[in-house]
């Protein structure tokens, strides 16, 4: 175990301390960023939100026909009902 004569010194210059590992963990994380597996996987997650946001708008524009179609008929099935309904009087 480290001794507690060592560890007072350094524990009054917690600034210090708190810089350089900000430093370090900077450094760290541009290494991992900057890795070819880490730009493989984000690369594969893109194309995968990519192509779910394609699958959703197609799905959506699906809806939105059939949602049209069905207005349609029914617009027609009113219009239907009143000329009929008028002629018989």
């Amino acid at each position: 175990m480290i001794d507690k004569k060592y560890i007072d010194p350094i524990m009054k210059h917690k600034h210090a301390l708190i810089f350089a590992g900000g430093i370090a963990t900077a450094l760290i994380g541009k290494k991992i960023l900057e890795s070819d597996v880490v730009k493989d996987s984000c690369t594969k997650g893109m194309a995968a939100v990519l192509s779910a946001k394609k699958d959703a708008e197609e799905c959506f524009q699906d809806m939105r026909d059939n949602a049209e179609d069905i207005v349609v008929d029914a617009n027609a099935e009113v219009k239907k009902e009143i000329y009929v309904e008028e002629e018989k009087e």
